[in-house]
């Protein structure tokens, strides 16, 4: 069903925009992870890079009958510190999205009724609440100079929910079966 809503359409937008951007930052700070001698929590920041365009994807699935050229404003973390540093940007962008920007894109969809917008906007903000998570534990460790101790990562490509906890059968948020999780082997 198309979009009937130009409010619902300009949150996917800047939506879309600010999950692609996030899905660049992380690669970059994988690399500096990496050159850190913090494999893992580069492992960590690519998973994670995953998940943040498979947010971007269905944010951009949902407006495939808006064409046309559009300038998106995105709110984006910029910068390049050491480890702990990058960490703390994907820790604040993430909460930022958790606590100010899905709540009010999520209920704008839900009182515009807009059904797919309405989802992608509930998987990320489910999704983006573990990632949080991940990041501060990630980053615990590593203002101790070490690197985390965490095996395979897991992540949806239906709505980005991961995991270190092991593949599970069915994914927590979109109930997609672990067929639908892609493996970032340790």
């Amino acid at each position: 069903m198309a979009l009937q809503n130009a409010m619902t359409a300009d949150f996917l937008r800047s939506a879309y925009g600010g999950e692609s951007m996030a899905h660049m930052r992380y690669l970059i700070w994988a690399d500096v992870a990496d050159k850190e001698k913090m494999p893992n929590i580069g492992r960590l920041f690519r998973a994670i890079a995953y998940a943040e365009y498979a947010h971007a994807d269905n944010h951009f699935r949902e407006l495939k009958e808006q064409k046309g050229d559009f300038t998106v404003p995105a709110g984006a973390i910029f910068g390049i510190g050491n480890t702990v540093e990058n960490l703390q940007g994907g820790i604040d962008g993430e909460l930022h999205e958790i606590e100010q920007m899905y709540p009010v894109y999520l209920e704008t969809a839900r009182f515009q009724n807009e059904k797919g917008a309405e989802r992608a906007f509930h998987y990320a903000l489910e999704a983006e609440k573990v990632h949080a998570t991940l990041f501060k534990a990630a980053q615990d460790v590593a203002r101790q100079g070490q690197d985390m101790n965490i095996g395979d990562v897991h992540v949806c490509n239906i709505c980005g929910h991961t995991t270190t906890d092991g593949l599970p059968d069915q994914c927590p948020i979109c109930g997609a079966k672990k067929e639908a999780y892609k493996t970032f082997e340790a």
